[in-house]
C-alpha cells in the first residue's frame, strides 16, 4: 500500500500547487469533491442499467468501476489533505472496522 499512498501524496501535492485557497478551504473543497464523484457513480449506474429513457444505455459497468475508483482516489486525497498521517489513519480505521465486522 506504500506505493499507493506515495502516489496519493504526489497527487495531493500536485492539486495543492494549482490552488491558491487557504488550507482550511482546500480541505473543505477536497471533501466536497467526494459528492461530485459519488454523483458520477450514480450517473454511471443509471446509464449502465438504461434507467434514463431519454439516454438509454449510456454507460458500461466498466464506467461504474472507473467512477468508483475515482471516489476512492478522491477520498484518499481528501484524507491526505486533512492529515499528513493519512496512511496510518486509514490503516488504523480499516483494522478497527475489520475487527468489529469480522470477529467470530
Amino acid at each position: 500500500m506504500t506505493d499507493t499512498w506515495d502516489t496519493i501524496d504526489r497527487l495531493t501535492s500536485w492539486i495543492a500547487a494549482h490552488h491558491t485557497l487557504p488550507h482550511q478551504q482546500d480541505v473543505l473543497l477536497r471533501i466536497l469533491k467526494l459528492s461530485e464523484e459519488v454523483g458520477e457513480v450514480a450517473e454511471a449506474v443509471i446509464g449502465a442499467t438504461g434507467q434514463n429513457p431519454r439516454k438509454g444505455t449510456s454507460h458500461t459497468w466498466q464506467d461504474v468501476e472507473s467512477e468508483l475508483c475515482d471516489v476512492i482516489i478522491t477520498a484518499m486525497v481528501a484524507l491526505r489533505t486533512l492529515t499528513p498521517e493519512a496512511a496510518e489513519v486509514f490503516a488504523g480505521h480499516l483494522r478497527r472496522v475489520a475487527d468489529r465486522s469480522l470477529e467470530g
